[in-house]
């Protein structure tokens, strides 16, 4: 149990899920066995993981790294991914930084709150680590008359 408590810390000391705990574990055994991650995984640890389903009957992976660490893990994203990719076989894996979000600030208050915060650069943010390896060069939404809407993203290798 030591070691899966090592590569996940949550938020406020809560307990992780038995999920959580199987993907830190994949860590930690990605750690010590592949010679290659092994020391740029030694400080690298996740936030939280969450398994979702995709269209069809797939499955993917969200694992949340804490923002600060994120340039780390951009250095052993693609490696990092094929290989929790082959232990967790028919699953997609994605690194999505905890970032967060907050409210716009009362009227009358000084206080501002940074860009960085805000609701629309979070969700950007979001995007951009969703499609990391490629370059988001352009976007297009589209609104439609019920309401809702298509956003059209093109990437670059």
């Amino acid at each position: 149990m030591y070691t899966t408590k090592k590569k996940i810390q949550k938020d406020k000391d809560a307990e992780p899920t038995e999920f959580e705990e199987t993907v830190a574990q994949a860590l930690f055994d990605l750690e010590n066995s592949n010679s290659d991650l092994k020391s740029e995984l030694k400080d690298l640890f996740i936030n939280s993981a969450v398994q979702i389903d995709v269209a069809g009957n797939r499955k993917a992976i969200v694992i949340y790294v804490p923002y600060r660490l994120r340039k780390s893990y951009r250095k052993v994203h693609l490696r990092l991914v094929r290989e929790l990719e082959k232990k967790f076989s028919g699953k997609d894996v994605v690194l999505l930084a905890t970032r967060r979000i907050v409210r716009p600030p009362k009227k009358g208050s000084a206080v501002q709150r940074p860009r960085s915060r805000t609701l629309t650069a979070v969700h950007e943010a979001m995007l951009e680590d969703l499609v990391y390896p490629a370059e988001i060069v352009g976007k297009r939404t589209r609104y439609r008359i019920d309401g809702s809407k298509i956003s059209k993203v093109v990437l670059t290798i």
